[in-house]
């Protein structure tokens, strides 16, 4: 099993956070444009809720829509949320979100504990370029959260 992990101050009171992050139509603000992410479910603007499934189309590799389905785990409202991919590109992908209010504002930290598909193949991708795609959809994420909080 390989994670990743990632943590950023955000000047905002825990229950603003919540909302912005509790609401599966803001991750497309978050998501890099050319991932092409597009939620399929009709969610009319509901806050997550444990046993919410979520289907998306993503297109990670040269452009291909891929579908992903997610299931929201375990919510603690205002302390954490997770999410756990039941279709997609991944053997596994297992997301917690955390909210620590902080200095006048929230910590929040994400852990993704992730397993690529096909053995060895997948093993040398995730060298080549699975990582660094993550490390970039998370980078961006940071600045897109920066420019709506800061």
């Amino acid at each position: 099993m390989l994670q990743y992990s990632t943590e950023q101050f955000l000047p905002v009171d825990i229950i603003k956070a919540w909302i912005f992050f509790t609401s599966p139509a803001n991750l497309a603000l978050i998501t890099p444009p050319a991932l092409g992410f597009k939620i399929l479910t009709n969610l009319n603007g509901d806050e997550i809720a444990e046993g919410m499934k979520i289907d998306y189309t993503v297109k990670p590799i040269m452009g291909i829509p891929l579908h992903w389905q997610t299931v929201i785990g375990k919510v603690q409202k205002h302390k954490f949320f997770t999410d756990k991919q039941q279709k997609g590109p991944y053997k596994i992908w297992e997301h917690t979100h955390t909210f620590t209010e902080k200095n006048g504002g929230i910590l929040m930290k994400d852990i993704v504990n992730y397993k690529l598909p096909l053995g060895w193949f997948g093993a040398l991708a995730h060298l080549l370029f699975v990582r660094k795609k993550l490390e970039a959809i998370f980078a961006y994420r940071k600045l897109a959260l920066e420019k709506l909080f800061l």
